[in-house]
């Protein structure tokens, strides 16, 4: 029994080693550089399969801690969004506690968004999950504005409509020249990685003057306090995205498909 759980788990590990590497790609992509100089990235088993947990650290020196079954597969693997989402929490810097949603906001957004970049997502998985995940950010009765409402739902979706928003706003902006990912880099090329801490402020400040344009700000003034519950339905409308029961239908005349394709398209990247 103990030599079976050995090789299992040095099965799992290697193919975990894969998948290491295809997040860091799609995160370095996405940011145009690895967010840290050094990352440590711890590796607990359980029994079972797949990537079930994950979390970020940024004192001392970067690292992940994540748990894997020892009896998962490639296929398992693949299914993977946990090592993406953690190595994104690499590109933001530590905030206040009452910010806590825009870190998990990004990482929920970006994640899908840099997989798909490298070809690892469809569109259509990326664009049909949104659809399915965005109405859990929405405030309920009672809620107020993020900053002030730290239910899971408005935490990771709520930071991840925002996330959203700011992106096409970003491209409505500039003609589509522009994305949150100009933002995003402009802080951690300033040297807002999870090795430092900021106010939230002076983050959104810095990625906006990235950006050329006032977005993030604007948008946290209206989203922090007060509850703010933007029109999916129409968003979804003017980017050109319908579900269809399981599938994901796009429309290509929609007022923003353009943004659409932009936010998710691969890239061209060195191999």
């Amino acid at each position: 029994m103990r030599r079976w759980l050995s090789s299992s788990k040095l099965v799992a590990g290697k193919l975990f080693l894969q998948r290491i590497a295809l997040s860091a790609k799609a995160v370095s992509i996405y940011y145009q550089q690895y967010p840290v100089a050094k990352v440590d990235i711890r590796v607990g088993f359980h029994d079972g399969r797949g990537v079930n947990s994950g979390r970020a650290f940024g004192s001392s020196t970067p690292h992940i801690s994540i748990s894997v079954g020892r009896a998962s597969t490639d296929v398992d693997f693949a299914e993977d969004w946990v090592s993406t989402h953690e190595m994104v929490h690499l590109a933001f810097p530590s905030v206040a506690e009452e910010h806590h949603w825009i870190e998990e906001g990004l990482a929920t957004y970006v994640e899908p968004i840099a997989r798909a970049r490298i070809g690892e997502l469809s569109a259509k998985k990326v664009w049909g999950d949104m659809v399915d995940g965005m109405p859990k950010g929405l405030p309920e009765p009672g809620d107020r504005g993020l900053d002030f409402t730290h239910t899971w739902g408005r935490t990771y979706w709520g930071g991840a409509l925002f996330c959203l928003l700011a992106d096409v706003e970003f491209r409505k902006r500039t003609g589509n020249q522009k994305g949150l990912e100009d933002a995003v880099r402009g802080i951690l090329k300033a040297g807002g990685s999870i090795e430092s801490e900021w106010t939230l402020p002076r983050a959104l400040e810095i990625a906006d003057r990235a950006a050329g344009v006032s977005v993030l700000e604007e948008l946290y003034e209206k989203m922090k306090a007060a509850p703010f519950a933007p029109d999916l339905g129409n968003l979804w409308q003017q980017l050109g995205v319908e579900r269809r029961g399981a599938d994901t239908v796009f429309n290509d005349f929609a007022p923003l498909a353009a943004i659409r394709k932009a936010i998710t398209e691969p890239v061209d990247h060195p191999n």
